[in-house]
């Protein structure tokens, strides 16, 4: 059974809600008989998804939302919760999944670092602020889910200003969770999403089909439903080519940088190579 929270005529919103792995989550969420509010960019894409989810939920178009919004400004964020509110009449669970990745490097782009910051991590920290304070005086029991990101653990060499937004919204959602289990009579409990490799229009790259060593947006929301139901934290998603055993050890191996006083980011360093390999047999 999923968690209370994901019960006929509760309330979802989700962020970047209009494909990928916020559609996807949007469509159980409806078919669960939940009323649903997707929120994003572009008209014509959540049109698209309204339509699709009007044709799973138990009331059609009734119980399906759709709110064109940037989640780096506040004032449309507050406007967001305020719209929901008064069409729904409050909120059970909150998705903060809008998420966006242009290149970057540590030189630049500015505009990359800025924009990459403002929807990544701000959005989280604007939702939070928005609707996790009426959520806890709901009553009712509720969940916050945060899309982050494993590279905000392991902070791979590539694009760092992605990896310093999903550092932060690991930093975030910890400091969230042990805020919301002390506040007294509180029902709401927050999650850390970390998918794996999904093919979703942010990581396709122009392909059209999906990779082999990809899932799919709904084997990664159905993952995560289980793993809610668990009542587990970081819900540490795998693929089709990296198993949870591998992320533990790449993950171990990152922090192992500090504690051994290695170079940063050892793992791509060539003088560590066969020490790595070695760790990940668990030699």
């Amino acid at each position: 059974m999923p968690h209370p929270a994901m019960s006929p005529n509760h309330v979802a919103v989700i962020t970047g809600g209009a494909s990928g792995i916020g559609l996807a989550a949007a469509m159980r969420f409806a078919g669960f008989g939940m009323k649903v509010c997707i929120a994003d960019i572009g008209a014509e894409r959540l049109a698209e998804a309204a339509a699709r989810l009007a044709a799973v939920a138990k009331g059609g178009a009734a119980d399906i939302m759709t709110a064109p919004v940037d989640v780096s400004r506040f004032d449309e964020v507050a406007g967001l919760e305020a719209a929901v509110q008064k069409r729904f009449g409050g909120t059970d669970i909150l998705m903060n999944n809008a998420g966006i990745g242009p290149d970057s490097n540590s030189f630049g782009p500015l505009e990359n670092w800025q924009r990459i910051l403002a929807v990544n991590l701000w959005g989280v920290i604007h939702g939070t602020q928005v609707f996790v304070p009426h959520m806890v005086e709901r009553g009712r029991p509720g969940l916050v889910i945060n899309t982050g990101s494993k590279q905000g653990i392991t902070t791979p060499p590539g694009n760092p200003a992605y990896n310093v937004s999903k550092a932060g919204v690991k930093a975030q959602t910890e400091a969230l969770q042990h805020e919301l289990r002390n506040l007294p009579g509180c029902k709401i409990s927050a999650h850390l999403m970390l998918p794996g490799h999904v093919f979703t229009p942010l990581t396709a790259r122009g392909r059209t089909e999906k990779p082999p060593g990809a899932w799919t947006p709904e084997q990664t929301i159905d993952f995560m439903i289980e793993r809610i139901d668990a009542s587990d934290f970081y819900i540490l998603c795998p693929d089709n080519d990296v198993p949870r055993q591998l992320d533990e050890r790449r993950m171990l191996w990152a922090i192992g940088d500090i504690v051994e006083n290695r170079p940063a980011l050892s793992r791509w360093h060539p003088d560590y190579a066969e020490a790595f390999a070695r760790f990940v047999k668990g030699e």
